[in-house]
């Protein structure tokens, strides 16, 4: 790998994209030969996580490289976190141009919070001061007479409801109006007009999430006869109480495009198709982006990575939307296909856990940068070179009074006691075992010192990973006398106004005599 010539970046999100559906990831259905091919010339991380099981806590994390506990953020939009670094002002700030296009959903209240810290903003859905329904991904179908045939938003005009619908139709929209092609088209443009600078982009898709409209071209793709996951209509009772709501609600839900005598299984298999034809229209707008490299030499010094803010259902396990997320490993496992000019093995896999906040700091390492210093994450480049040791022990997705433990074999979701009054209420898994997540262990008696050891484990990463501003000891050897008899300390801060890395207990020498 040659550090001389600088490194571009080039991120591309999906949205809502469980991690099992790639052709590479040995998925039957999946038609995704461009992602395949990808992760033939690079390598896929078979264990990646999330950070949350919802849109934008999750981008918050990916942008920051911080876990929810320390940037705060639980729900959906809201006030935009001024002092928080993220990924574009960090390499903003070390000569590269930087643009992020597509459904970006993060905070965005009174302006958007990397509004400032990019070259160009291009959210599809809102404006920098978070405006929604201005954006120019709309107002380019505005002026082309299409913005009723709109088929990624809350489009009141056309395809049935006021809200996202749930069911799958093949959308009106020529594909090269789409929401996919917008964005790669303004990729392709900002690349070109800084052709001669290092450039990190984030490409964010809609799709696959709902709505599931994609174009008639992928949609005919798949049969309307196609078999349906083999866990879609399997009692999901050894689930917590709200998991089983929700499993009993959906068999209940009105299909907004079907017929009258359409049953659950027409519904859930529509939901389906419409589901891997949205996988497949992601793929074919890859391919588009990975062709642009290729044909602009750009291929032998852009980082390209493939992700997801988070996993869903989509129909597995009788539940067609992503939520309750927190609860399986269809959602808080994520694709993570990464391909580094120089260093990644093609075709390689590693199965090591990963989580998307790594995406920070293994960026700035990769291209040389300083370091990101109030990000949480790990430096993987070890792993994309090869090398195959643990970068951590345990990984965790979160909720505000939940958890997802992922610790060797195991998947342990740790609810609060406030969340079910009067039950004891925890899922315990052995994947190794039953991938499917069918058997709760977490009451069986046999396994009651597991229990333990996964709340033990889930105790200490709360407070290992917990960011500081100081602690016990002075953080700086610094002090000078700012006023006769008054004592003045240079306390280092990071990006985002805690101790840097370097500062935090988990990196000091001293920590066992200093901070007990």
């Amino acid at each position: 790998m040659d550090k001389r010539t600088p490194f571009n970046v080039l991120m591309i999100l999906a949205d809502q994209m469980n991690a099992n559906w790639l052709g590479c990831a040995g998925h039957p259905q999946a038609q995704t030969p461009n992602l395949d091919a990808f992760a033939a010339s690079g390598i896929r991380f078979t264990e990646a996580h999330c950070q949350n099981p919802i849109c934008t806590p999750s981008r918050v994390s990916i942008l920051s490289g911080q876990y929810c506990q320390n940037h705060g953020y639980y729900g959906l939009s809201g006030p935009a976190p001024k002092g928080l670094n993220n990924l574009f002002r960090h390499f903003g700030r070390q000569g590269y141009r930087t643009a992020a296009y597509g459904k970006l959903h993060l905070p965005e209240a009174p302006r958007n919070w990397i509004a400032d810290d990019v070259d160009v903003f291009g959210d599809s859905y809102e404006n920098a001061d978070g405006v929604f329904g201005a954006s120019s991904f709309l107002e380019d179908l505005e002026r082309k007479g299409l913005r009723h045939l709109e088929d990624s938003w809350h489009n009141l005009q056309n395809y049935g409801k006021p809200s996202i619908p749930i069911d799958a139709m093949p959308s009106e929209l020529p594909l090269e109006e789409t929401q996919e092609m917008w964005c790669a088209r303004e990729t392709m443009d900002f690349i070109l007009d800084y052709i001669d600078h290092p450039f990190c982009v984030q490409v964010a898709f809609q799709k696959p999430h709902h709505p599931l409209l994609p174009n008639i071209r992928f949609w005919n793709q798949y049969p309307s006869d196609l078999e349906l996951p083999a866990d879609w209509d399997v009692c999901q009772s050894h689930r917590a109480p709200h998991f089983q709501k929700r499993w009993r609600e959906w068999r209940d839900y009105p299909p907004e495009f079907g017929h009258s005598d359409d049953t659950f299984e027409d519904f859930v298999r529509r939901c389906w198709r419409g589901t891997l034809a949205c996988v497949s229209q992601i793929d074919y707008v890859f391919g588009q982006l990975m062709e642009f490299l290729r044909v602009n030499d750009l291929e032998k010094n852009t980082i390209v990575i493939f992700g997801s803010d988070h996993g869903a259902y989509h129909g597995h396990m009788g539940i067609l939307e992503k939520a309750p997320g927190i609860c399986s490993d269809q959602v808080c496992k994520v694709p993570s296909l990464w391909r580094v000019p120089g260093l990644t093995r093609g075709g390689s896999c590693c199965s090591q856990l990963v989580e998307n906040i790594d995406m920070t700091s293994t960026l700035s390492s990769l291209c040389n940068l300083r370091e990101f210093d109030s990000g949480d994450g790990k430096d993987l480049t070890g792993l994309l070179g090869g090398e195959d040791y643990p970068v951590r022990d345990v990984s965790v997705t979160e909720n505000v009074w939940s958890k997802a433990l992922r610790w060797k074999h195991w998947r342990f979701v740790h609810y609060q006691e406030e969340c079910f009054p009067g039950e004891d209420v925890g899922e315990l898994y052995n994947l190794l075992n039953d991938p499917q997540e069918t058997r709760n262990l977490y009451k069986d008696p046999s396994y009651r010192n597991v229990v333990e050891d996964c709340r033990r484990q889930l105790l200490e990463w709360l407070i290992r990973t917990r960011r500081t501003v100081t602690t016990q000891c002075s953080l700086s050897d610094e002090v000078h006398l700012a006023t006769p008899g008054h004592r003045s300390c240079i306390y280092p801060l990071g990006g985002d106004g805690t101790a840097p890395n370097a500062a935090q207990a988990y990196n000091r020498s001293d920590i066992h005599e200093m901070y007990r």
